[in-house]
């Protein structure tokens, strides 16, 4: 059916945005009934014993489920509808302007969108006027449009031009592209109106938020310009706190029912509004990577699983749990809060280190080591969170091989990930509810190196009072007045059984590898005699042979207090405060590898000093800690 200019004049918008309105009352009450199933029935069953107890969470968890799929969907049928009240209301108005200069010149518009124009003008010979006429709207390029359908001064007849006539070719130009553009709305919403249908069943599983994640999509790029370029997504984590708080509760709702993705990971919006847009956000990562058979997709679809189930699943006496981010860009991203980082007095964010990607080692280690500190904390001050911030891609070196490839090592992805740490930082301080919170920036591993380049950027990170480094390589700075917040203010954590905190410098690393393949080569020659496994030995003995013997000389040429990225944080030359930690077993000989004491900093069961140390930093409690001399 061909849309008549008169069906477009006529056309009574407000009726779209009546129906998406009924629809957003659908969606608000699915989600006032999750509400109420999670935070009240689920909650009281937590702690409940039994077969009987056991059913009803499991339902209830599906029920709550299916609330959040209606309250997604319904969502986005209202931001479709209101989008296509938008768009047709832009040509609605381009076709009304129209009609009026026609009006306004006493021009007739016919019913096809053809306009009648006057005689006018004179011709040059007969001094009679020109004759009117009818002209219909023309395919041409808007800087063209109201220009003369001949070149000036070229008129085939210029003793026959009629004035009315380019100003008439104009309009019905105006009003032939207002209908085209408005039959294209109508089409391209009609289609997403149609798609917009929940299959079969009443289960939701991962393909149903799957087939969401498509409908997602599919409105995300019809209300891209209703929508999407409202968010402030360039601006100040301070200034997008100010928009939030700007908006209706109705526009605030659409925003996350059509993009949880980005309001979920925008710093500068409220903790328990990301945490909401996220569950959203995460379903739809769930179903999306499940539909995907690489080696990526899988390995993040365990991580996302795991933390869903950690979401769901909540063990008795933990702090309550917020998805602050979530992603599937580059390795994967994640931010995870352990109490309410908004209302909570004193908060930490920890930054993984070597290897770490969103996959089930992370939900597994990383979500306990935040769990683990915000628990900690909790003991000298209740008001505590603890957050661990995957907001970046960590270098993809496994930790129990960081001495073997120390050659590959560089600052690159912790300069890359300062500025979004950074950016998350300003973000905790904007929204936090307390006049003087106290925040604590935390880097383990490589992790430390990305809060030390973050601390080296102009104005340090932003809203942070404290730093903890442990099984720190190096920061990038070389003393500990250089981070931000006084030296008395850094605080260090390092095992003399950790590899990593002792990691040689570039020249005593260059100087192993040299040494260590030409001890190899010489071992496996003076081995050769005694034939082939004799080969192999002596390659191995004369590599550790040489790897050591390039440590010693290559130690000679250099300052001790330098490691692999900048000075030492446990050195005295560095400057900051040393505190106790457990040294662990020693590497290889002990224990089970060579990186136990690198990952024991945060578990309290295997070292409780520096555990409880962290806590009491974290808790603005940090006078308390018990210290060690510095290396």
């Amino acid at each position: 059916m061909t849309l008549t200019w008169q069906q477009l004049r006529d056309l009574k918008t407000q009726e779209f945005t009546e129906a998406a309105t009924a629809w957003a009352d659908v969606s608000t009450r699915a989600d006032t009934g999750r509400t109420r199933i999670s935070v009240g029935m689920i909650k009281a069953l937590e702690s409940q014993k039994g077969a009987s107890a056991t059913a009803a969470y499991e339902r209830l968890k599906r029920v709550d489920r299916n609330f959040d799929f209606i309250h997604t969907e319904c969502g986005l049928v209202r931001t479709t509808l209101n989008s296509l009240a938008h768009e047709l209301s832009e040509e609605q108005v381009r076709l009304k302007r129209a009609l009026d200069d026609a009006a306004a010149h006493g021009y007739t518009v016919h019913s096809d969108g053809s306009v009648q124009y006057p005689q006018g003008g004179e011709n040059f010979l007969t001094k009679e006027p020109v004759p009117g006429g009818s002209v219909r709207g023309v395919d041409r390029p808007l800087h063209l449009q109201g220009a003369p359908t001949h070149p000036r001064g070229k008129a085939p007849f210029p003793t026959s031009a009629n004035p009315h006539h380019a100003v008439a070719q104009e309009i019905a130009t105006r009003i032939a592209g207002a209908l085209t553009a408005a039959q294209d709305v109508d089409s391209r919403f009609t289609r997403a109106l149609n798609g917009l249908k929940a299959p079969d069943g009443l289960d939701v599983t991962e393909a149903t938020w799957a087939d969401a994640a498509g409908d997602a999509a599919v409105v995300r790029r019809e209300a891209a310009d209703y929508l999407r370029d409202t968010i402030p997504e360039s601006s100040s984590p301070a200034d997008r706190s100010s928009w939030w708080k700007g908006l209706t509760e109705d526009q605030r709702a659409e925003l996350m029912a059509t993009y949880p993705d980005v309001i979920g990971n925008l710093d500068g919006i409220p903790a328990d509004v990301r945490h909401q847009a996220n569950q959203d956000n995460l379903q739809m990562l769930i179903g999306k990577l499940s539909e995907q058979s690489d080696e990526k997709s899988r390995t993040q679809l365990a991580g996302m699983r795991s933390i869903d189930h950690q979401l769901l699943y909540p063990k008795p006496g933990d702090p309550p749990m917020y998805l602050l981010g979530i992603g599937d860009q580059g390795g994967g991203r994640a931010i995870v809060a352990f109490g309410n980082p908004d209302t909570s007095r004193n908060v930490s964010a920890y930054v993984p280190g070597l290897g770490t990607a969103l996959d089930a080692e992370f939900a597994r280690n990383d979500l306990t080591r935040a769990r683990d500190t915000a628990k900690g904390a909790q003991k000298f001050d209740p008001s505590s969170a603890s957050i661990v911030w995957l907001g970046y891609d960590a270098p993809q070196l496994p930790a129990d091989r960081i001495l073997d490839n120390l050659d590959v090592m560089s600052k690159e992805h912790a300069e890359k990930g300062a500025p979004a740490y950074s950016r998350f930082m300003a973000g905790l301080a904007a929204t936090n509810h307390n006049s003087d919170p106290h925040i604590t920036a935390i880097g383990h591993s490589y992790g430390s190196l990305t809060v030390g380049q973050s601390a080296l950027q102009s104005g340090g990170i932003p809203g942070v009072d404290d730093i903890v480094l442990v099984g720190s390589p190096g920061t990038g700075a070389q003393r500990a007045d250089q981070l931000g917040v006084g030296k008395e203010h850094v605080y260090v954590g390092a095992s003399d059984h950790d590899p990593v905190s002792m990691a040689p410098n570039k020249v005593e690393s260059g100087a192993m590898l040299g040494s260590g393949a030409a001890g190899a080569v010489a071992g496996g020659l003076a081995g050769s005699v005694l034939g082939p496994l004799g080969m192999v030995g002596g390659a191995i003995v004369g590599g550790a042979g040489g790897a050591v013997h390039g440590l010693v000389m290559g130690d000679a040429l250099t300052d001790e207090s330098q490691i692999y990225f900048g000075t030492d944080p446990a050195h005295k030359n560095f400057g900051g405060n040393r505190f106790k930690v457990d040294d662990g077993p020693l590497p290889v000989m002990e224990g089970d590898g060579p990186m136990d004491a690198h990952s024991n900093y945060f578990n309290p069961d295997k070292d409780l000093d520096s555990a409880s140390n962290i806590a009491r930093i974290v808790s603005g409690h940090a006078e308390d800690i018990s210290t060690e001399e510095p290396r």
